[in-house]
């Protein structure tokens, strides 16, 4: 058994504490969110007042936080993990943040003697949940090696990316290449649409030809081919519209600092901000497609 801190319980972070706690370990969480906190506890995890107070008990503290800004407020606060972590802690960085953040974060861990990984997730709620989370993680071989079976309690692949920050960065990449392919997924099935095609019968060529991909297998836009999809739910979110907006904003600061030259991908950030203002960012981001249908003409 393992002494695990875990800040941020979420709707991603919360089930992967319980999964923390059903492995055998204790689980020391933190939340600024009572109600978060609470359903935690109900769970099994140890509710703390503070970060500091959390990470003091414990041999790994676990961040899943917004953004770069929380998570080094987190890390550097009054109330922050670093001011109360015990010597020699692994600290793992479960958040979706900027590069620079991230990397940021592992020099303040390495600056008081701990070790750290960048180790943001795919999967949504649903992998969250069931332990199926793929993780992307970045940094030193041995802190990655001591994080890994932690990890492998929440989720089912674990792929050392690279150095610091190396995790954020292939997590920034997958999920633009994500937008991206939704975007093309729903007006390939509005094309056919207005073409005759039943959404079963284009559904059954593309997802065995070369149009296949995860948008559209897994996560078919439309109700009825693929039975896991948001659309059978009228888009209720597994990965809402805000955080696919979220990560394509974080893949376009990472091109325009690095000078990638990403034009699909800023497309796609410029139609998931209008999805989000017209009061898509709540459901999932494969309803992007009902967006797209009703900007026609």
């Amino acid at each position: 058994m393992t002494t695990i801190a875990f800040i941020g319980l979420g709707n991603m972070g919360g089930p992967m504490a319980l999964n923390l706690v059903k492995a055998g370990h204790r689980v020391l969480g933190y939340d600024f969110s009572a109600a978060a906190l609470h359903k935690a506890g109900g769970g099994g995890v140890e509710p703390t007042p503070g970060g500091a107070v959390a990470a003091s008990q414990a041999d790994v503290v676990i961040t899943m936080l917004p953004t770069g800004k929380h998570l080094l407020a987190a890390l550097e606060g009054e109330d922050g993990i670093l001011n109360g972590a015990k010597p020699g802690a692994l600290l793992i960085d479960c958040s979706t943040v900027d590069t620079d953040s991230a990397r940021a974060a592992h020099v303040l861990a390495a600056q008081r003697g701990f070790g750290s990984v960048d180790a943001p997730v795919s999967g949504g709620v649903g992998g969250a949940v069931a332990a199926t989370l793929t993780f992307m993680v970045g940094g030193a071989d041995e802190a990655v090696a001591l994080a890994r079976p932690i990890l492998e309690n929440m989720g089912k692949k674990i792929v050392h990316c690279g150095g610091p920050g190396a995790g954020q960065a292939a997590k920034i990449c997958n999920n633009m290449i994500l937008g991206i392919s939704m975007i093309a997924v729903s007006e390939a099935f509005i094309l056919g649409e207005k073409l005759g095609l039943s959404h079963q019968a284009l559904f059954d060529v593309a997802s065995t030809a070369s149009g296949q991909c995860w948008a559209l297998n897994t996560y078919c836009p439309v109700p009825g081919p693929a039975p896991a999809s948001p659309a059978n739910r009228d888009y209720a979110p597994g990965f809402a519209a805000a955080l696919m907006l979220k990560d394509l904003n974080l893949s376009q600061a990472a091109a325009e600092g690095s000078g990638a030259f990403t034009p699909l991908g800023r497309r796609a950030a410029e139609i998931f901000t209008a999805f989000a203002n017209a009061g898509g960012a709540e459901k999932d981001f494969s309803g992007i497609i009902a967006f797209l249908r009703a900007a026609e003409g």
